[in-house]
């Protein structure tokens, strides 16, 4: 990824979102930029306009602590636009390689055999591993029944974004296509920023932006985000309409991955129909793997 393009982008984008009001500072009314001037956010972070316009024409190298977390509250970031900010200044420094997780790919990266007993352990709810990407990376039978329909197209390579921009099916799989899709994208982007070198994360970047519109406009809000806990609602090609809890884990043995687990809650019609998908995934199924993608 371009480190320059990155946080110039991003600098940009975060100042965009502020209004004066939402700062303590007068309106006005004759403001030619959306949000704060750069001259605000200088004087919310205390420093000069001259450094932070550096700043925010990507010269990240050497800001310190203090300033940079000066700069996050003048623009209000949350916690994971924080972590991004900060990630592009070790990239921007050079230190990024100290930080950055090991790359893992779907080519290379085998789960550990005890760590496949632990996800076959999880019987009442589906669990994987999936990596920043969103390559999912090893599954319990459930999630592989649950994600039958990310598997049943070979172009997907059992990525959750590629599913998600290029696979018609995802429309049904997930009925709030819209908040699934922000999600997904504020996830790529937010793998971006902490590996910023991993090619495998450049070139699928590169393929959604060339074929699906949808993904270009998002990727360039800039927005990103921490995946850890929340619901979301699913349609199941074979048991229909899943409201289901999910908790993502940041595994501390390999970093950059993530095991999540979906739960429905005790006595709900999602707790009927996870039961029947255990049921069919039980079946033996025919292989009738779509074709494209």
């Amino acid at each position: 990824m371009d480190n320059q393009a990155e946080v110039r982008e991003f600098l940009t984008s975060r100042r965009a979102e502020i209004t004066p009001e939402q700062a303590g500072l007068p309106s006005g009314n004759r403001r030619r930029v959306p949000g704060l001037r750069r001259s605000e956010v200088a004087a919310l972070a205390d420093v000069s306009v001259e450094y932070y316009a550096k700043l925010e024409r990507a010269n990240l190298a050497g800001a310190s602590p203090a300033v940079l977390e000066a700069v996050a509250r003048a623009l209000r970031l949350d916690d994971a636009e924080r972590a991004h900010l900060l990630h592009l200044a070790q990239a921007a420094d050079g230190s990024d390689a100290l930080t950055r997780p090991r790359r893992c790919t779907t080519r290379t990266w085998i789960a550990h055999r005890s760590l496949q007993w632990v996800l076959d352990a999880v019987t009442a709810g589906p669990a994987f591993v999936r990596n920043g990407r969103m390559d999912l990376l090893a599954t319990n039978r459930l999630a592989r029944a649950f994600y039958d329909d990310v598997y049943a197209t070979a172009g997907n390579q059992a990525n959750l974004a590629r599913f998600q921009f290029l696979d018609p099916a995802s429309r049904r799989f997930y009925p709030d296509w819209d908040q699934a899709a922000d999600i997904a994208v504020a996830i790529l982007r937010t793998e971006a920023g902490r590996n910023p070198h991993d090619k495998d994360l450049h070139d699928l970047v590169g393929e959604l932006s060339t074929r699906s519109d949808d993904f270009r406009a998002r990727w360039g809000a800039h927005n990103v985000r921490h995946h850890g806990t929340g619901t979301k609602r699913f349609r199941h090609h074979t048991v229909g309409d899943l409201t289901l809890a999910y908790e993502g884990l940041e595994m501390a043995a390999e970093s950059g991955l993530t095991l999540t687990i979906y739960t429905a809650e005790p006595g709900s019609p999602a707790e009927e129909g996870l039961r029947l998908l255990a049921s069919w995934a039980a079946t033996p199924q025919p292989l009738t793997p779509r074709s494209g993608g």
